[in-house]
C-alpha cells in the first residue's frame, strides 16, 4: 500500500468515525456541558497516553506565546462543542451539522478582518453561495423567529459553533514547530477545569451504561480520531483532504436517519451541494497558489491540516468537529 493509499484509508476512517459523533452525544442522555467535560476528561487520557508512549514530551517546542495560544484554542474549542452539541438538541443532527460546516467561510471572513488576508471578488462571491445554501438548509422561516420556537435557536448554536471553530483555527495557525498531537493535547486538557464549574455531577448518578458512549467521545472521537487525522494529513494533497473531509458530514446525515429516522427535506437538501461546492472553492482556490510549496496553514483545507510534512512539524492543529 502506497503513504498516500495509507493516508486516504485513515482520513476516511476518521471522518467515518466523525459522523457518529452525533450518535454518541445523544445516546449517551447526558447534557452538552456534561457531554464535554467527560469527552475532554476521556480524551486527555488517551492523547496523553499515545504522547507519552511516542515520547513526545521532550522537545515538546512550546513557547510562552505559542502555549498561550494553545490555551487559547482550547477555550474556543471547548465551547464549540458546547454550542454544537446543545444545536443537536434543538435541531437534529443533520441540520445542525451540515450548518456547523460553513466554518471555512468564517476562518476566510475573519483572516480579513483580523489579520488584513486577502478577501478577493471570488471568495466573497462564494462566501454567498455557502450563505444561500444556509438559508436552504437551515429551513428556517420568518415564523420560526415570531413563534420563539427552539429551532432556530439550534441554527444559532450551530453558527456560533461553527464562528469559535473558526476563531480557534485562526489562533491555532499562529503555533509553529508544535507536533499537532500535543496541541490537542492542551486543548483538551484546558476544557477540565474550564468546564468543571458548569459540569453536573449528580445528574450523572445511575447513569449506567451511558457511560459507554461518554467514554467512547473521548477514547474514539478525540483520542483514536486525531491520532488518524493528524498521520493522514502528512500523506495526503491539500485537494484530495478536502474532498475526504465531506465524508463526515454525509455520514452524520445517513447516521442520523437510520438511528432516528431524521432527514432533511428536499428545499433543504438543495442547499447541501451550494454549501459543499463554496467550500470546496474556497479551500482548493487557497491551494492552487501555493502549489509549487510545501502546504502551510493559509492553503490548509479548513481547520484541520497538520502540515504537508512529516508528522514532527504541524503547523495547524485544531481538529475537525473535530472536525467536531
Amino acid at each position: 500500500m502506497t503513504s498516500e493509499n495509507k493516508g486516504t484509508a485513515q482520513l476516511t476512517t476518521a471522518m467515518v468515525l466523525s459522523g457518529t459523533l452525533g450518535v454518541f452525544v445523544v445516546e449517551s442522555g447526558a447534557s452538552p456541558f456534561n457531554v464535554v467535560f467527560f469527552r475532554v476528561l476521556f480524551g486527555a487520557l488517551a492523547l496523553g497516553s499515545y504522547v507519552v508512549a511516542r515520547g513526545w514530551l521532550r522537545g515538546h517546542g512550546f513557547t510562552p506565546r505559542t502555549l498561550g495560544l494553545a490555551v487559547l484554542g482550547g477555550v474556543f474549542i471547548v465551547f464549540n462543542w458546547v454550542f454544537l452539541f446543545q444545536a443537536y438538541e434543538n435541531t437534529s443532527i443533520s441540520v445542525a451539522t451540515v450548518v456547523y460546516h460553513t466554518q471555512p467561510f468564517y476562518v476566510v471572513l475573519l483572516g480579513a478582518l483580523f489579520f488584513r488576508e486577502r478577501l478577493t471578488a471570488a471568495k466573497v462571491g462564494w462566501v454567498a453561495v455557502a450563505f444561500a445554501g444556509l438559508i436552504l438548509v437551515s429551513g428556517v422561516t420568518p415564523g420560526d423567529f415570531t413563534s420563539g420556537g427552539s429551532y432556530v435557536v439550534g441554527v444559532g448554536q450551530a453558527l456560533l459553533a461553527a464562528l469559535l471553530y473558526g476563531l480557534s483555527t485562526l489562533v491555532t495557525k499562529r503555533i509553529t514547530g508544535v507536533r499537532p498531537h500535543l496541541i490537542a493535547l492542551v486543548q483538551v486538557l484546558v476544557g477540565i477545569p474550564l468546564l468543571l464549574p458548569f459540569a453536573d455531577f449528580g445528574a450523572m448518578a445511575g447513569t449506567g451504561a451511558d457511560w459507554g458512549w461518554l467514554a467512547g467521545l473521548g477514547l474514539i472521537h478525540t483520542g483514536l480520531m486525531y491520532v488518524l487525522m493528524y498521520s493522514a494529513y502528512a500523506k495526503l494533497p491539500t485537494a484530495k483532504i478536502a474532498v475526504l473531509a465531506f465524508t463526515y458530514p454525509a455520514v452524520a446525515m445517513v447516521m442520523d436517519w437510520a438511528v432516528y429516522g431524521h432527514h432533511i427535506g428536499l428545499v433543504q437538501a438543495l442547499g447541501v451541494p451550494l454549501i459543499v461546492t463554496a467550500s470546496l472553492k474556497v479551500t482548493l482556490a487557497k491551494t492552487a497558489k501555493t502549489a509549487a510549496a510545501p502546504l502551510t496553514p493559509a492553503s490548509a483545507p479548513a481547520p484541520r491540516t497538520a502540515a504537508h510534512a512529516p508528522e514532527a512539524a504541524s503547523r495547524t492543529a485544531t481538529p475537525a468537529a473535530s472536525e467536531a
